[in-house]
């Protein structure tokens, strides 16, 4: 593998452990109480679809996915200069 590409593999499989570790942490917390929502976002090219099971969470998802977008272009002009 080239420079680098192990130790971002390790990162990324660290970060899983973690996010994996804080939903167990949050699921026995809660106590088996609570209301779920949930909610994504499917980019095809220019246009994204949008969907929550309700009108905040598909607000909020839409919010992030237009954060994510310019930051990809952002970092897509950095490199390649």
């Amino acid at each position: 593998m080239g420079d680098g590409v192990v130790e971002l593999v390790i990162i990324g499989i660290f970060l899983i452990m973690i996010g994996i570790f804080l939903l167990l942490v949050s699921l026995i917390r809660a106590g088996g109480e609570g209301k779920a929502e949930a909610g994504g976002v499917v980019i095809i090219g220019p246009v994204p679809i949008v969907f929550g099971s309700s009108q905040r969470v598909a607000a909020v998802t839409l919010a992030l996915a237009i954060v994510l977008t310019v930051l990809v272009l952002l970092l897509y002009l950095a490199l390649a200069r």
